[in-house]
């Protein structure tokens, strides 16, 4: 591919040079004599040659555009990322509790060790950002299995708090090396606007994680113990991820090679406002969601559910999650503004459905899981449709520092927020705040372009 790029830029260049040579030929027409006579000639020549150079250059640009991973890599992108996401930050959902008890820290300091790396992710990101705009983000997601893997055998080996919070540092690390922004980037800068089917089928894929890694990752420890599990998943993150990437994204696939002027065109790529918005909606969307993880079942349990009831009701947002990224992928053809007026919509929906209607809550869990599931979609897709392939890894790494920052701080302010008001006042606030993020989608939507924002 990397010859057809090659091929395509001495066409473009050929192209160029034929028209101004027409140009001089027809100047040359009103010559008399022998010149005067050969300009017809010189003219049907250049005209030729310049129709050859042309058809060359769309064909091997119309390859480029119709370049992206296939199937297999897909499915192959999309489970390493469900091994990824479950050795990362899925992790502490089901190790916790045995950690707390053999070790005696206290639980805040366990739950803090996540959050500690999802800061550090979300400091690095913009840093992994420029690596990928520069280098393609090839290399860089294949190594995050070893980094995440170094993270957990860190973690194996912690008998002190310090060195349980250094191994978390570590992971962090990892997961600004190997997650969905660094992976998003890296198909942005290869494929273009070609990427956005392979996201949207890698979040279809990967929205099983929890369904597959919190039971998987249940039964090691309950084989192992929860240290050589640590070192189990340690030895997969290092020998599937780098083959894994390898094969997905081999270089000769890179469609779209990324220019080193990236990084300083940055600020001109997209506008200060619409940056600035962007943020705001990926952030707010962002501490909703982690809240929710975190809190839904204490919520649940103080509007009246028991713990039985409240776990099963909050088992049904993995399958809603799925679902609605079957529907995006049915309906891919619009504008991602709109998948991302249906996911902050949908999200405040259930929301306010289980304020106001508690016994509804099935319901509003419906709703609001089908909203969550498309947030992960349109984090890669809507900076893709607004700024250019060489220009989206840079631009998705500053974007993924305030949203990552914001889910470190979640925990910590929403468990404050959850002593100290309760939880009715908890559920309000993630209400405002939904509502919020909805208005400032809508007020996105007016700032583009209207052609971009019809739907299709």
């Amino acid at each position: 591919m990397s010859q057809r790029v090659a091929r395509s830029a001495i066409c473009l260049n050929s192209y160029n040079i034929h028209i101004e040579g027409i140009i001089k030929t027809v100047q040359s027409a009103s010559l008399t004599g022998k010149a005067g006579r050969r300009a017809p000639f010189r003219f049907f020549r250049y005209v030729i040659t310049c129709y050859k150079s042309r058809y060359l250059y769309k064909t091997v640009m119309d390859v480029n555009q119709q370049n992206k991973p296939g199937v297999l890599a897909v499915v192959v992108l999309g489970l390493v990322q469900i091994l990824s996401w479950g050795g990362s930050f899925y992790l502490m959902a089901v190790m916790a509790a045995p950690i707390v008890a053999e070790t005696g820290w206290s639980q805040q300091w366990v739950y803090g060790a996540l959050s500690t790396g999802i800061l550090v992710s979300g400091l690095l990101a913009p840093l992994s950002g420029r690596i990928i705009a520069r280098t393609g983000g090839r290399m860089l997601l294949a190594l995050s299995g070893a980094v995440m893997a170094a993270g957990l055998v860190i973690m194996g080996l912690s008998h002190s708090l310090p060195l349980f919070l250094g191994a978390w540092t570590i992971t962090g690390v990892g997961m600004a090396m190997g997650l969905y922004d660094a992976l998003f980037a890296t198909l942005g800068t290869r494929y273009g606007g070609q990427a956005r089917s392979a996201i949207t089928s890698i979040t279809l894929i990967s929205g099983f994680c929890t369904t597959l890694v919190w039971p998987g990752t249940a039964l090691l420890i309950h084989l192992l113990g929860w240290r050589d599990a640590c070192f189990a998943i340690a030895a997969m993150m290092l020998l599937l991820v780098l083959p894994a990437y390898f094969y997905a994204l081999p270089d000769k696939s890179l469609a779209l090679k990324p220019r080193a002027p990236a990084a300083r065109a940055q600020q001109s790529d997209i506008a200060p406002s619409l940056f600035w918005l962007l943020c705001a909606i990926f952030t707010l969307a962002s501490v909703i969601m982690t809240a929710i993880s975190v809190q839904l079942i204490a919520l649940l349990q103080a509007s009246g559910y028991t713990l039985a009831s409240a776990l099963g009701i909050s088992a049904i947002l993995g399958p809603c999650q799925v679902g609605s990224r079957v529907v995006d992928i049915l309906f891919k053809r619009g504008h991602p503004i709109w998948t991302a007026f249906f996911s902050v919509g949908l999200v405040a929906l259930g929301l306010l459905a289980l304020a106001l209607f508690p016994q509804f809550a099935l319901l509003s869990m419906v709703l609001y899981g089908a909203g969550n599931g498309l947030r992960a979609i349109v984090r890669g897709t809507l900076p893709l449709a607004m700024v250019k392939p060489e220009a989206y890894a840079v631009v998705v790494g500053r974007m993924a520092r305030p949203a990552l920052i914001g889910q470190a701080l979640t925990p910590v302010a929403g468990g404050y927020l959850f002593e100290t008001l309760g939880a009715s006042a908890t559920l309000w606030m993630l209400c405002a705040l939904a509502l919020l993020n909805v208005a400032l989608v809508m007020a996105l939507k007016q700032r583009l372009p209207s052609a971009a924002a019809e739907p299709r």
